[in-house]
Protein backbone atom coordinates (compact mmCIF):
# COMPACT_ATOMS: atom_id res chain seq x y z
CA UNK A 1 0.00 0.00 0.00
CA UNK A 2 1.01 3.52 -0.79
CA UNK A 3 1.73 5.63 2.19
CA UNK A 4 -0.95 8.66 1.88
CA UNK A 5 1.89 11.19 2.17
CA UNK A 6 3.77 9.47 -1.13
CA UNK A 7 1.61 10.85 -4.18
CA UNK A 8 0.19 8.03 -6.39
CA UNK A 9 1.56 7.37 -9.99
CA UNK A 10 -0.25 9.03 -12.43
CA UNK A 11 -0.40 10.56 -15.78
CA UNK A 12 2.83 12.48 -16.36
CA UNK A 13 2.75 16.33 -17.04
CA UNK A 14 3.87 18.76 -19.28
CA UNK A 15 4.68 18.76 -23.21
CA UNK A 16 4.80 15.00 -25.22
CA UNK A 17 8.35 15.15 -26.24
CA UNK A 18 7.63 12.03 -28.10
CA UNK A 19 5.26 14.12 -30.51
CA UNK A 20 7.79 16.73 -30.88
CA UNK A 21 10.69 14.60 -31.83
CA UNK A 22 8.80 12.25 -34.31
CA UNK A 23 7.36 15.55 -36.09
CA UNK A 24 11.44 16.42 -36.05
CA UNK A 25 12.12 12.98 -37.55
CA UNK A 26 9.45 13.41 -40.15
CA UNK A 27 10.95 16.69 -40.91
CA UNK A 28 14.27 15.21 -41.47
CA UNK A 29 13.04 12.38 -43.35
CA UNK A 30 11.46 15.15 -46.10
CA UNK A 31 15.08 16.27 -46.39
CA UNK A 32 16.82 12.80 -46.92
CA UNK A 33 13.84 11.50 -49.18
CA UNK A 34 14.59 13.34 -52.05
CA UNK A 35 18.08 12.28 -52.11
CA UNK A 36 17.52 8.21 -51.40
CA UNK A 37 14.79 8.03 -54.29
CA UNK A 38 17.11 9.75 -56.89
CA UNK A 39 20.21 7.25 -55.61
CA UNK A 40 17.94 4.26 -56.06
CA UNK A 41 16.29 5.55 -58.71
CA UNK A 42 19.45 5.78 -60.31
CA UNK A 43 20.70 2.35 -59.22
CA UNK A 44 17.30 0.46 -59.74
CA UNK A 45 15.31 2.71 -61.82
CA UNK A 46 11.67 3.36 -60.90
CA UNK A 47 11.16 0.51 -59.25
CA UNK A 48 13.66 1.51 -57.12
CA UNK A 49 12.62 4.65 -56.69
CA UNK A 50 8.93 3.56 -55.94
CA UNK A 51 10.21 1.07 -53.10
CA UNK A 52 12.28 3.68 -51.61
CA UNK A 53 9.36 6.26 -51.94
CA UNK A 54 7.15 3.47 -49.72
CA UNK A 55 10.37 2.15 -47.38
CA UNK A 56 10.22 5.93 -46.20
CA UNK A 57 6.84 6.09 -45.92
CA UNK A 58 6.99 2.90 -43.49
CA UNK A 59 9.70 4.50 -41.49
CA UNK A 60 8.14 7.88 -40.87
CA UNK A 61 4.79 6.20 -40.32
CA UNK A 62 6.73 3.86 -37.47
CA UNK A 63 8.29 6.62 -35.88
CA UNK A 64 4.68 9.37 -36.10
CA UNK A 65 3.12 6.02 -34.59
CA UNK A 66 5.77 5.25 -31.66
CA UNK A 67 5.31 9.03 -31.09
CA UNK A 68 1.27 8.53 -30.74
CA UNK A 69 1.33 5.36 -28.66
CA UNK A 70 3.97 7.23 -26.29
CA UNK A 71 2.30 10.82 -25.97
CA UNK A 72 -1.28 9.04 -25.24
CA UNK A 73 0.00 6.86 -23.16
CA UNK A 74 1.96 9.28 -21.21
CA UNK A 75 -0.96 11.14 -20.04
CA UNK A 76 -2.94 8.10 -18.38
CA UNK A 77 0.25 6.56 -16.13
CA UNK A 78 3.87 5.85 -16.65
CA UNK A 79 2.94 2.08 -15.83
CA UNK A 80 1.00 2.37 -18.95
CA UNK A 81 3.54 3.64 -21.19
CA UNK A 82 6.40 1.21 -20.20
CA UNK A 83 4.01 -1.18 -21.80
CA UNK A 84 2.99 0.79 -24.54
CA UNK A 85 6.87 1.32 -25.55
CA UNK A 86 7.28 -2.40 -24.98
CA UNK A 87 4.60 -3.95 -26.72
CA UNK A 88 3.90 -1.27 -28.81
CA UNK A 89 7.49 -1.77 -30.60
CA UNK A 90 6.77 -5.36 -31.19
CA UNK A 91 3.23 -4.18 -32.85
CA UNK A 92 5.19 -1.75 -35.28
CA UNK A 93 7.84 -4.51 -36.15
CA UNK A 94 4.71 -6.92 -37.34
CA UNK A 95 3.10 -3.57 -39.06
CA UNK A 96 6.15 -3.11 -41.10
CA UNK A 97 6.47 -6.70 -41.53
CA UNK A 98 3.29 -6.78 -42.87
CA UNK A 99 3.45 -3.66 -44.77
CA UNK A 100 6.62 -5.40 -46.70
CA UNK A 101 4.77 -8.36 -46.97
CA UNK A 102 1.50 -7.37 -48.62
CA UNK A 103 3.25 -5.96 -51.53
CA UNK A 104 6.42 -7.96 -51.86
CA UNK A 105 4.59 -9.57 -55.45
CA UNK A 106 3.62 -6.14 -56.90
CA UNK A 107 5.35 -5.14 -60.26
CA UNK A 108 7.14 -1.84 -58.66
CA UNK A 109 8.69 -3.17 -55.46
CA UNK A 110 12.46 -3.40 -55.92
CA UNK A 111 13.07 -5.79 -52.44
CA UNK A 112 16.62 -5.20 -51.91
CA UNK A 113 16.26 -1.18 -52.07
CA UNK A 114 13.06 -1.41 -50.17
CA UNK A 115 15.29 -3.14 -47.67
CA UNK A 116 17.98 -1.12 -47.32
CA UNK A 117 16.09 2.13 -47.05
CA UNK A 118 13.91 0.42 -44.16
CA UNK A 119 17.25 -0.10 -42.15
CA UNK A 120 19.30 2.41 -43.22
CA UNK A 121 16.50 5.48 -42.88
CA UNK A 122 15.54 3.69 -39.18
CA UNK A 123 19.01 4.05 -38.30
CA UNK A 124 20.05 7.11 -40.10
CA UNK A 125 17.48 9.44 -38.95
CA UNK A 126 17.69 7.90 -35.40
CA UNK A 127 21.07 8.48 -35.01
CA UNK A 128 20.65 12.12 -36.82
CA UNK A 129 18.02 13.14 -34.37
CA UNK A 130 19.83 11.82 -31.04
CA UNK A 131 21.95 14.71 -31.89
CA UNK A 132 19.68 17.14 -31.43
CA UNK A 133 17.71 15.42 -28.33
CA UNK A 134 18.45 16.74 -24.73
CA UNK A 135 18.34 14.32 -22.09
CA UNK A 136 17.72 16.51 -19.38
CA UNK A 137 14.73 17.28 -16.98
CA UNK A 138 14.50 20.87 -17.68
CA UNK A 139 14.21 20.85 -21.82
CA UNK A 140 12.64 16.73 -22.01
CA UNK A 141 12.45 17.07 -25.96
CA UNK A 142 14.88 18.82 -28.21
CA UNK A 143 17.46 20.97 -27.24
CA UNK A 144 16.79 24.65 -27.31
CA UNK A 145 18.75 26.56 -29.17
CA UNK A 146 22.31 27.91 -28.12
CA UNK A 147 21.79 30.92 -25.31
CA UNK A 148 21.78 34.05 -25.56
CA UNK A 149 24.67 35.76 -23.97
CA UNK A 150 24.38 37.87 -20.95
CA UNK A 151 25.13 41.28 -21.54
CA UNK A 152 27.22 43.09 -18.71
CA UNK A 153 24.43 45.86 -17.66
CA UNK A 154 21.68 43.45 -17.18
CA UNK A 155 23.88 41.18 -15.16
CA UNK A 156 24.86 44.08 -12.92
CA UNK A 157 21.10 45.09 -11.71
Amino acid sequence: MIPSSMPSPSAVEGTAPEAIIARDIAKRAAMIAPIFILVFGLIWGMNGAYSTAYGLAIVVCNFALAGALLSWSASISPGLMMGVALFGYLIRLALIFLAIWLVRGASWVALVPLGITIISAHLGLLFWEMKYISASLAFPALKPSSPKPVSKESSAS
